[in-house]
C-alpha cells in the first residue's frame, strides 16, 4: 500500500487549493507512452513532470515507486439517479451522484457521465440549472451530461442544439433505434441529426433494430420459451449489425458524427470499422461485460444479473471487440452501470418481455479490464488509457482539461499498483446495488489512491471526498478528434 507522506486522512479531505502534491517515483503513462517521472500538482492542476523534482517546503508527497500512474478513467456511460426516490423503489436503479461516486472513486474513474431528460416544457437555461443544481447538491466525481430526447424529435432544431452546446451539453442520451418510435418518428430523427451534427453535437446511438427484436421477442414467446434464459435468442445480432448500418447510412447522408453505444458483436464492429476507413465520423463504445463474459451465462440460476442490452455474445465477438481496442477502432468502454439490487436483477417474474437491463460494475471497471486487458496481453498500458479516458476526453469536448497526465491538465490521477491481487467480493462494493458481477473473480492490478482535480478522494480504501465536492464537465462543440491509433504501440 502507498506510503502518504506527512498526510492523514483529515488533512487528505481538507486540501487547500493551493495546495503542493508531488507524486514521486511512479511510471506515468499517456496514450503516446512511458517514463519513469514525478508529478507535481498545485492546487487543481498538474504544473510540472519531471524526475526528482524539488519540492517546496510545505509540499505534500506520495511514494509511487513501483506504481503506475494513469489518468482517472472517464466513464462514458453511467445511469445515476440525481436523487434518490422517496419512498424507495427497491427494485429500481439504487445509485445516486453519491453512492456512484464512491464506487468509482475505488475503482480509479474521477469522472462519470449521466443521462438526463430535457422536458418539453423546459427551457435549456432552467434545465441547466436543475442540472448543475442535482451535482453541486450531492456528486463527488466530476460529471458531464448526455441529454436525454425522449421519444419524440419534433422539439430538438439548430436553435435549441445551439443552445444546449452553449451550457456544455455536447451529446444527445440514448437514441432508441430499438424502440417502435424511433422507427415512427424517423424522419423527424433525420433531421434531427442533421441539425445536432450542425450543431456540434455527438449524437449516441442504442444500435439495435426495432422490428427485429420485436419478432423474435414475440416468436419466442409465442413458442413458449419466454424464460430469461433465452435472453441472447431475443435480440440477435443482426438487429444490432442492422441499426450501426443505419446509423453509418445517417453518419454518411449528414455529415453528423455517430457514436454506437455498447457494440456487443463482431460483425457490427466489423460495419463500423468499415465506415471508418472510409473516413465517415463513426466511433464506438463497447462495454465491460463484452469483453469478460459470454452468452453462457444465460443458461446459469443466476441469468437475472447478466441481463443487459444487447446481450452478451460469443467468444469470437469477445475477441472481436478486444482486437477492436487495441486496434483504435473501439475508442471508448462505459459500463452502463445501473445500480439495481441482487433481487432486483433475480426477480423470477422476469420473462422476455419483462427483463430488467443494466448491471452494477463500476467499481471493478478498471481492475477487471486490467487484469484481463493488460496483464493477458490483449492490450497495451498505453492502449489502456486511451479507451479508458484520454478517447472519451476528446470525443466530448473537455482534453486536455481531463483524459491526459500532462502540465496544465487537471490533476485527475489514479495510482495503480499492478501486483495486487484481490478476489472481487460483494461486501467490499461501494455501489447501492451490494453486489459485483464479478464477484469471485481473482483479479489483479487495483488503484491504491485516486486523486480528483488535485485532491485525493480515495486512499487506504476510504473515500476522502465530501459530498458536493463534484463539478460538471462542460464540453466544447464536437470537433473531429485526433484518436492516435493504438494498433502501433508496443
Amino acid at each position: 500500500m502507498l506510503a502518504l507522506v506527512g498526510l492523514s486522512a483529515g488533512e487528505l479531505a481538507a486540501q487547500t487549493q493551493d495546495a503542493e502534491l508531488i507524486i514521486r517515483n511512479g511510471l506515468v503513462v499517456t496514450v503516446e507512452g512511458r517514463m519513469e517521472a514525478d508529478v507535481r500538482i498545485r492546487g487543481e492542476r498538474i504544473t510540472e513532470i519531471g524526475p526528482s523534482l524539488a519540492a517546496s517546503p510545505d509540499a505534500r508527497e506520495i511514494d509511487a515507486r513501483g506504481m503506475i500512474l494513469m489518468p482517472g478513467a472517464v466513464d462514458t456511460h453511467t445511469h445515476l439517479n440525481t436523487a434518490m426516490p422517496d419512498p424507495p423503489q427497491p427494485f429500481r436503479n439504487q445509485d445516486d451522484y453519491e453512492s456512484g461516486s464512491a464506487a468509482a472513486f475505488a475503482g480509479g474513474v474521477t469522472t462519470v457521465s449521466n443521462f438526463i431528460a430535457i422536458r418539453l416544457e423546459e427551457d435549456v437555461a432552467d434545465y441547466t440549472r436543475r442540472v448543475r443544481g442535482a451535482i453541486a447538491q450531492s456528486a463527488m466525481a466530476d460529471v458531464f451530461v448526455h441529454v436525454n430526447m425522449g421519444s419524440d424529435p419534433a422539439p430538438f432544431t439548430l436553435q435549441r442544439f445551439e443552445e444546449l452546446v452553449a451550457q456544455g451539453f455536447v451529446s444527445t442520451g440514448e437514441d432508441f433505434m430499438a424502440r417502435e418510435p424511433f422507427d415512427r418518428h424517423s424522419l423527424g430523427w433525420y433531421r434531427a441529426f442533421r441539425a445536432s451534427g450542425s450543431a456540434g453535437v455527438l449524437s449516441m446511438m442504442h444500435a439495435e433494430d426495432y422490428p427485429i427484436l420485436t419478432e423474435a421477442r414475440e416468436r419466442l414467446m409465442a413458442e413458449g420459451k419466454g424464460s430469461i434464459h433465452n435472453f441472447a435468442q431475443s435480440a440477435p445480432v443482426v438487429a444490432e449489425v442492422v441499426a450501426v448500418q443505419r446509423a453509418v447510412a445517417i453518419a454518411e447522408a449528414t455529415g453528423s458524427p455517430m457514436y454506437i453505444l455498447h457494440m456487443s458483436s463482431g460483425r457490427a464492429l466489423r460495419v463500423a470499422e468499415e465506415a471508418m476507413a472510409r473516413g465517415l465520423p463513426v466511433y464506438v463504445e463497447t462495454r465491460p461485460m463484452y469483453l469478460h463474459l459470454t452468452a453462457e451465462v444465460y443458461q446459469r440460476p443466476d441469468a437475472g444479473l447478466y441481463l443487459g442490452g444487447p446481450p452478451l455474445r460469443s467468444k469470437w465477438d469477445q475477441e472481436m471487440l478486444w482486437a477492436g481496442i487495441a486496434k483504435g477502432t473501439v475508442h471508448t468502454i462505459g459500463t452502463d452501470h445501473t445500480g439495481y439490487s441482487r433481487e432486483a436483477k433475480l426477480d423470477p417474474t422476469q420473462d422476455l418481455a419483462n427483463t430488467r437491463l443494466g448491471l452494477s460494475n463500476l467499481q471493478e471497471y478498471l481492475p477487471m479490464l486490467f487484469s484481463e486487458g493488460v496483464n493477458q496481453g490483449r492490450i497495451t498500458l498505453e492502449q489502456f488509457v486511451a479507451v479508458t479516458s484520454t478517447n472519451a476526453a476528446k470525443l466530448f469536448g473537455f482534453h486536455p482539461r481531463k483524459g491526459e497526465i500532462r502540465v496544465g491538465s487537471e490533476a485527475d490521477i489514479v495510482v495503480w499498483d499492478p501486483t495486487l491481487t484481490q478476489t472481487i467480493r460483494d461486501e467490499d462494493q461501494l455501489s447501492r446495488a451490494g453486489y459485483s458481477t464479478y464477484a469471485g473473480w481473482e483479479v489483479t492490478g487495483f488503484p491504491v489512491t485516486t486523486i480528483r482535480r488535485g485532491e485525493v478522494v480515495y486512499d487506504n480504501g476510504q473515500i476522502l471526498a465530501e459530498s458536493g465536492s463534484g463539478q460538471f464537465i462542460p464540453g466544447a462543440g464536437f470537433e473531429t478528434p485526433r484518436l492516435r491509433p493504438m494498433s502501433v504501440r508496443d
